[in-house]
């Protein structure tokens, strides 16, 4: 009986067309087929772009001469501020954040997506008697943005088209 019914919601989802955001029918949803991604060092956030690219059937181009499209990560910045005391001046809330500035353009210098900056921001409670589990949080949250950050910047790919000087896309 389950099986059936299971059986039964796929192949309505089938029917009305559904699909997986950012997934077409034909699995090209791209308007470039291979990418250069330069990069200022190897951080978590590109090991993570690389795998997503490879992920989406795009080719990692070993040199911007042989790259559609060259992706450029300029700066990858995490921070921690205070942003709560208590009465007695101790820590109980920090603010997370997590910016990555990138472009992307071809071999031509025409922008395919414009210098443009993904700014993520958390929350994160403090408790002095549970130190290890929230420096486990801080982590986890920081890896969950960087994570976040991976699917915008491939979701603005997805996007992308060449730009003229004028600032409009081209056909």
């Amino acid at each position: 009986m389950r099986i059936a019914l299971l059986l039964a919601v796929v192949l309505l989802l089938n029917a009305c067309g559904f699909h997986l955001r950012g997934h077409n029918g034909e699995g090209s949803e791209y308007a470039f087929r291979t990418v250069y991604l330069k990069v200022p060092a190897e951080t978590q956030f590109t090991t993570e772009l690389r795998v997503n690219l490879e992920l989406h059937k795009l080719v990692l181009a070993g040199s911007s001469a042989q790259a559609d499209l060259i992706v450029e990560v300029v700066s990858e910045n995490a921070d921690k501020k205070i942003i709560g005391l208590s009465g007695a001046g101790q820590i109980r809330e920090y603010q997370l954040s997590y910016r990555v500035s990138l472009r992307a353009y071809d071999i031509q210098q025409r922008d395919w997506l414009s210098a443009d900056e993904i700014i993520l921001q958390r929350s994160l409670t403090f408790d002095a008697a549970q130190i290890l589990a929230k420096e486990q949080q801080e982590l986890m949250l920081f890896s969950d943005m960087r994570s976040d950050a991976v699917q915008q910047v491939m979701r603005r790919l997805s996007r992308a088209k060449p730009r003229t000087e004028t600032g409009a896309v081209t056909q």
